[in-house]
């Protein structure tokens, strides 16, 4: 998926969040900060874009989210748990009403048969609302393949989030 798509995306997710009057949060594991990127790589972005928590450890999950340990242990960094206490953790910690969160295995190494490589959780909370995820196992074409992949993914859950809020 091409970075164009993203922008795209990006820009239409500002908009939509103008439009509502909020302020986004993103906490990422596997993008390392390519949702927050691709937000704030769009000029005048400062005005919906609160932070981003690049959460790549375990450690940081729990220190910066607040998601606990035993959660973690229990059902594995890439788990729906785990992206749901993200996405509320995000908010918790942030002036944001919309939080998108993302957790995944972007290869090459780290996969196993229950949890491939391009496995990829999402989770979205908006304030007022419970939290919900998904989850997608993206076709293994590399690492970058797939991080884009799941950029492209967490920008149209949140999109449709809005769109539905509005409408």
């Amino acid at each position: 998926m091409s970075t164009l798509i993203a922008e795209t995306k990006a820009i239409a997710l500002l908009e939509a969040c103008r439009r509502e009057g909020i302020l986004l949060v993103t906490a990422e594991s596997c993008t390392g900060g390519l949702i927050a990127a691709s937000l704030t790589d769009i000029g005048g972005s400062s005005d919906v874009v609160d932070r981003g928590f690049v959460t790549y450890s375990n450690e940081a999950k729990h220190d910066m989210l607040g998601v606990p340990m035993e959660m973690i242990e229990k059902y594995g960094a890439v788990s729906k748990e785990v992206a749901l206490a993200m996405a509320t953790g995000a908010l918790a910690h942030s002036r944001a009403a919309i939080a998108l969160s993302v957790t995944g295995i972007a290869g090459p190494g780290g996969g196993s048969k229950e949890k491939p490589v391009g496995l990829v959780w999402f989770g979205l909370a908006l304030k007022g609302q419970e939290p919900v995820a998904a989850h997608h196992l993206f076709e293994d074409k590399g690492r970058a393949s797939i991080r884009m992949a799941a950029v492209n993914t967490a920008l149209d859950m949140a999109l449709s989030a809005l769109e539905t809020k509005s409408a």
